[in-house]
């Protein structure tokens, strides 16, 4: 792909110099010569070509983020033993005191 792209730009470069050397030819007619038929139409084409393999480059990126995220996920969880904190049989709280009340609503 990239052999077509330098091939086009000698190409409108060579234009671009026959146009500069012309006797009727201006200096910024080459310089728009080559923009317009080099420089733009290339940029795109090369840009629309490149969209698959920036995507898969893309798709690899985050595939590694979510590997690393994953894996440091990984390290910082609790061991099996120590995940449920009351597991040990006991009441979750302590009892009440006798002497408070409960607080009710009142009639």
């Amino acid at each position: 792909m990239y052999l077509v792209v330098i091939g086009w730009l000698y190409v409108v470069m060579m234009m671009a110099v026959a146009e500069a050397s012309n006797t009727t030819g201006t200096v910024l007619g080459a310089i728009v010569t080559f923009f317009l038929y080099g420089l733009l139409p290339v940029a795109l084409v090369v840009y629309l070509m490149r969209t698959p393999q920036r995507r898969k480059e893309i798709k690899a990126r985050e595939a590694v983020e979510d590997q690393a995220r994953r894996a440091a996920a990984a390290e910082t969880t609790t061991p099996p033993d120590s995940a449920q904190p009351d597991a040990g049989g006991h009441a979750a709280g302590a009892a009440q005191a006798d002497g408070i009340a409960a607080v009710r609503k009142e009639p």
